[in-house]
């Protein structure tokens, strides 16, 4: 029996349910929100009243903002959410990777944003760090990858897609026939880019992908992921920090200790790349020598950018990949 005394607030009573506990996979019967009024708010009613209530909220939904979904009770009630976990995801994302906010307004926030999804959203986004700023990624199929790739990190299955690249005309085309059997592991933001962090089964590494360079996507239901501990790299697990320091420009492959000579002044930009995660060795009047361990692809590529700041004094074996590559610019400067 129904004994609230306002009618009014039952609207909101049944709405805060709906929107706490229910979306398209998690559908409420009229017995379950009986049970959750009187848990929640220690109020009786009947089925009869909670489907009037529903349709009701129903009608509602341009007022609102929201669509009530009804099934005539069979499989349940449920709201459509103002935002989808990817879209909130990537909000989330976009705040994080904010280098004007602090750390607490950004928490702030981020505690604001999640509030916007149900009780089953919060769990979802502890694998998704972001450390830079957020790339407006021009591929249609941008969230639907996002979403997917969430649903399989968070179940722990494989993912298969084709991988692309651009043509000359700036089309995206598959790289090749065959579609990636991909171990999804975590998702970042580096350099203005959205990254996965996993591994293709078929080898034993890490290996990283440009999600705006993913296309369709599907979760393998029937292949468990691998676990971390038979990819090399993450033995031990995955410091997503510290990878995203190593791995400047997202390449894959091996890392390196190196010692390169700066100048004092060079500080934000080495910073900017490899955080604190570098030590500085010794300094001597303008400049100084640090040392940094970082992805050995993305530190050629790095030493090419700062050449006429910084030197890599050692090892002797990447100071000569540095200087084939300066050889190759040389001569073709030189026609």
């Amino acid at each position: 029996m129904y004994i609230l005394g306002d009618r009014q607030m039952l609207d909101l009573m049944i709405l805060e349910i709906l929107r706490e506990y229910s979306d398209e996979n998690h559908r409420l019967t009229q017995q379950q929100i009986i049970r959750y009024l009187k848990a929640n708010y220690d109020v009786e009613c009947d089925r009869r009243t909670v489907k009037s209530y529903v349709e009701k909220l129903q009608n509602m939904e341009t007022d609102l903002g929201i669509k009530v979904h009804i099934d005539d009770g069979r499989r349940g009630y449920y709201i459509d959410s103002f935002f989808n976990d990817a879209e909130l995801r990537m909000l989330i994302d976009s705040v994080l990777c904010s280098k004007n906010l602090t750390a607490e307004q950004s928490g702030k926030i981020i505690a604001k944003l999640k509030n916007l999804g149900n009780k089953y959203f919060s769990p979802m986004v502890s694998h998704v760090h972001n450390l830079s700023r957020m790339h407006k990624g021009k591929s249609s199929e941008l969230i639907e990858v996002v979403s997917c790739l969430n649903d399989a990190i968070s179940r722990g299955r494989k993912v298969s897609f084709n991988y692309n690249s651009y043509d000359v005309g700036f089309e995206l085309k598959p790289r090749r026939r065959e579609k990636y059997i991909v171990n999804p592991y975590q998702m970042a933001v580096a350099n203005g880019f959205y990254y996965l962090i996993g591994n293709l089964d078929k080898y034993d590494d890490i290996s990283h992908y440009r999600i705006d360079k993913i296309t369709n996507i599907r979760v393998l239901e029937d292949e468990p992921v691998k676990p971390m501990n038979l990819v090399k790299g993450l033995e031990h697990g995955l410091n997503l920090p510290k990878h995203m320091a190593e791995h400047i420009y997202m390449y894959s492959g091996g890392t390196v200790n190196a010692q390169i000579d700066v100048p004092l002044d060079m500080m934000n930009e080495l910073v900017d790349w490899f955080g604190t995660d570098f030590q500085i060795m010794s300094k001597k009047k303008e400049r100084m020598v640090i040392r940094v361990t970082c992805n050995r692809q993305a530190l050629i590529y790095w030493s090419l950018q700062y050449g006429p700041f910084a030197e890599v004094l050692s090892p002797d074996s990447l100071r000569d990949e540095i200087k084939a590559e300066i050889e190759k610019m040389h001569e073709k400067y030189q026609r």
